[in-house]
């Protein structure tokens, strides 16, 4: 199944109800009937690097579609009641059972999320997370198993999103 971008499934005018929704040329739609506009963002994401005392990058192997299966940082989608930074923290302790002590902000990358047939547009923003103990780490959510990984052993080509692989290039390089 391809995926639907999101002019393709919004029809309604959120604002009037009209069936008048159309996609321009720019990235938003408008409505025929009120004029309006909705306007298609990206979605905040956070890519946790994480590197244990060994200089080994910690990664997860996804557990559920998208790229099921496929390597990948932790990391999630920004609450909207939430900032970047805490998003990394909340996404690191649900997925891997780990407590962030610090954290830096290196860089960002733009994505194309698939998710139940629908496309979803994502700027993912790496931050490098520091973490000083590692006993309790363990899978969850929707990690299936996790593995550390030297530098010089990376394989990029087993990561699922090229948003990922970007930021991973990225943090090899600073």
């Amino acid at each position: 199944m391809n995926p639907s971008f999101p002019s393709e499934l919004l029809h309604f005018c959120p604002y009037c109800g009209a069936d008048a929704f159309r996609a321009s040329e720019e990235n938003y739609l408008q409505c025929g009937v009120c004029s309006r506009k909705f306007f298609i963002n990206a979605s905040a994401a956070v890519a946790c690097v994480i590197v244990n005392p060994q200089k080994e990058i910690l990664f997860t192997r996804r557990r559920f579609e998208p790229a099921k299966g496929l390597l990948d940082l932790p990391g999630g989608f920004v609450n909207s009641d939430e900032t970047a930074e805490d998003a990394a923290r909340r996404e690191v302790h649900e997925e891997l059972n780990l407590h962030v002590d610090a954290l830096r902000y290196f860089g960002s990358s733009p994505n194309r999320y698939i998710c139940a047939g629908m496309l979803y547009y994502t700027l993912d923003l790496g931050f490098e997370c520091m973490v000083s103990d590692f006993s309790a780490i363990q899978a969850g959510d929707d990690v299936e198993q996790f593995l550390f990984v030297p530098y010089n052993a990376i394989d990029l080509t087993l990561f699922g999103f090229p948003s990922i692989r970007k930021l991973v290039e990225m943090y090899k390089m600073a």
